[in-house]
C-alpha cells in the first residue's frame, strides 16, 4: 500500500513538494522558514516578484466591487481598461484583446481565430499550420500539436491534429553549420519554410506559428538576424497569417514590451500570458489585428470560441496594475540594464566551463546549455537527469531555477533557464549566478564529472 501524504495531484507522484507560505519581492518563503531566491519567476511568470503591495491593493479593491460576471452577459471595468492599456494604441496593428486564463488557452484561441478568419473570407481550404521543431506552445491538444517538443507530444500523438507540420528551428547552437554565416543560416531556414509552403500547397496554409525567443523546450533561443523579417515576407507572399507565441518571452521579459519589436516585424495574432499578470491571478490573452477582427465583425459577427472565465474581472484588475507598475516605474529599462549584467556574470562564471556549451538569451531571459563535450556539443545521457539534479542542488542552496531536458532534439540535452523579476537588483543577479554556479558543479560532481 502506498504512503499518501497529499490529495493534490502533484507534478511528481512520488514526492510532495514543500509548501510555500509567503513571498517577499524576489524571495519565496517555505514552510520551514527557508528563503528561496526566485531566479526564474517560477516559469518566467513573477515579473514583479511576490506580494507587490500595489497589485494586492488592486485585487482587494476589485474583489470588494465585483469578483465575477460572465462575458455572455457583461463586460467589466478592468477588462476594458486592460484592453485599452495593451492595444489602445494598436501596436503593430494589433487592435483587440481576448482575455483567457493562461498561455495554452491563448494559443488555442489564436489557432482557432486564424482558421475562422479564412472561413469568413471564403478560403476554407486553408487548414494547415506550420510550426517549428523544439518549440513549445502549450499543453492543450491544439497547442501541443503545434508544439515541437517530442517528449511532451509522444504519449498523446494519436490525439494530435495532422494539420500541423514542423520545420527546422532557428537554433544556431545545434542547427547552424560550421561554414555557415548567420545570414546564410537565416536564408536556409527561410528557404526551408518556403519549401514547406510549397509542399503543402501555399493556398492551404493558414498560419506560421513561432516563439520569437524560444522558452521552455530549448532555453532562451534567439533567432538569427533577419530571420523573422524573411518569415513575415513569406507569410505575406502566400496570404498566410503570422502567429507569434510570446507567452513566455513577451510582456517585457526580453527588454521590450513585445519581443517582436526587436525583430522589425509584427504578427497578425499574438499570444501572451505569464508576464501579463505576473502570477497574481491566472490570465493570458490573444491579441489580434484590427483587420482580422473587422473582417469577422462584417461576416458572421462573432468569434466562435469561448470559456467560462474569459476576461475575469479579478484577473484583469491584477494584470492592469502589473502593467501600470511596469510602465510607471520604467522597469523595462531595468530589464535591459540588468540583462546586460546577467549576461556578463554568466559569461564570467560559465564562459570557460568545460560542460557549458552555450550561454544565450535576451533581457532578463537567459539559459545555459550543459554538454558532455564542448567540442562535439554532445549532450549528456538523458538518463542522468542532469537538469533535474541542478534544480535540486540549487533549491537546496536557496535558489529557484527552471531546468529543461530534451534541449537538443526533444530527448537529449540539458539546459537551465533564468528569468528573474524585473524588480531585481544587480546584487540579486550576483547571488543568482554564484548559487547557480555552485549547483551546476555539485550536480556534475554527483554524476562523476
Amino acid at each position: 500500500m502506498s504512503i499518501r501524504t497529499s490529495r493534490v495531484l502533484h507534478r511528481s507522484l512520488r514526492e510532495t513538494p514543500p509548501k510555500a507560505v509567503g513571498g517577499d519581492g524576489v524571495w519565496l518563503i517555505a514552510e520551514d522558514g527557508r528563503r528561496i531566491l526566485d531566479a526564474s519567476g517560477g516559469a518566467a511568470v513573477s515579473c514583479l516578484g511576490h506580494q507587490h503591495p500595489r497589485v494586492l491593493e488592486a485585487l482587494s479593491r476589485q474583489a470588494s466591487k465585483l469578483a465575477y460576471a460572465h462575458t455572455g452577459f457583461f463586460s467589466s471595468e478592468p477588462a476594458e481598461a486592460l484592453a485599452e492599456q495593451l492595444v489602445g494604441h494598436e501596436p503593430g496593428g494589433l487592435g483587440y484583446a481576448y482575455f483567457v486564463s493562461g498561455g495554452s488557452e491563448a494559443v488555442e484561441a489564436s489557432i482557432k481565430l486564424a482558421r475562422q478568419y479564412f472561413i469568413e473570407i471564403g478560403q476554407p481550404q486553408r487548414q494547415n499550420f506550420i510550426a517549428r521543431r523544439q518549440s513549445y506552445h502549450g499543453n492543450t491538444l491544439g497547442a501541443l500539436a503545434a508544439g515541437g517538443n517530442a517528449w511532451r507530444r509522444e504519449p498523446y500523438a494519436p490525439l494530435l491534429s495532422q494539420a500541423f507540420s514542423h520545420v527546422t528551428p532557428a537554433f544556431a547552437y545545434h542547427e547552424q553549420r560550421d561554414a555557415e554565416s548567420e545570414a546564410d543560416f537565416a536564408a536556409r531556414l527561410a528557404a526551408e519554410l518556403e519549401a514547406e509552403f510549397q509542399r503543402l500547397g501555399p493556398g492551404t496554409v493558414a498560419a506560421f506559428i513561432a516563439e520569437p525567443v524560444v522558452g521552455a523546450t530549448a532555453g532562451c533561443v534567439t533567432a538569427p538576424e533577419g530571420y523573422f523579417r524573411s518569415v513575415r515576407d513569406i507569410c505575406n507572399r502566400h496570404g498566410a497569417l503570422l502567429i507569434l507565441d510570446e507567452v513566455m518571452c513577451g510582456m517585457g521579459r526580453t527588454g521590450t514590451l513585445h519581443a517582436w519589436e526587436q525583430e522589425g516585424i509584427a504578427p497578425d495574432i499574438q499570444a501572451i500570458a505569464k508576464g501579463l499578470g505576473g502570477g497574481y491571478q491566472p490570465i493570458g490573452a490573444m491579441l489580434a489585428s484590427t483587420g482580422i477582427i473587422d473582417t469577422i465583425r462584417q461576416g458572421s459577427g462573432a468569434f466562435q470560441h469561448g470559456h467560462t472565465y474569459l476576461a475575469h474581472p479579478l484577473a484583469c484588475a491584477a494584470a492592469l496594475e502589473v502593467q501600470r507598475i511596469i510602465a510607471e516605474e520604467k522597469l523595462l529599462d531595468n530589464v535591459r540594464t540588468l540583462g546586460g549584467h546577467l549576461e556578463r556574470r554568466l559569461t564570467e562564471r560559465f564562459g570557460n566551463h568545460r560542460h557549458v556549451g552555450d550561454i544565450r538569451g535576451r533581457g532578463l531571459f537567459w539559459a545555459i546549455e550543459l554538454v558532455a563535450d564542448r567540442s562535439s556539443r554532445e549532450s549528456f545521457d538523458p538518463g542522468l537527469k542532469l537538469n533535474q539534479k541542478i534544480k535540486a542542488a540549487a533549491f537546496e542552496n536557496g535558489l529557484g531555477c527552471y531546468p529543461g531536458g530534451g534541449t537538443a532534439d526533444g530527448r537529449r540535452g540539458d539546459h537551465v533557464m533564468l528569468a528573474p523579476p524585473y524588480i531585481a537588483t544587480s546584487d540579486d543577479i550576483d547571488v543568482i549566478v554564484d548559487r547557480l554556479g555552485s549547483a551546476v558543479d555539485s550536480a556534475l560532481k554527483s554524476i562523476g564529472h
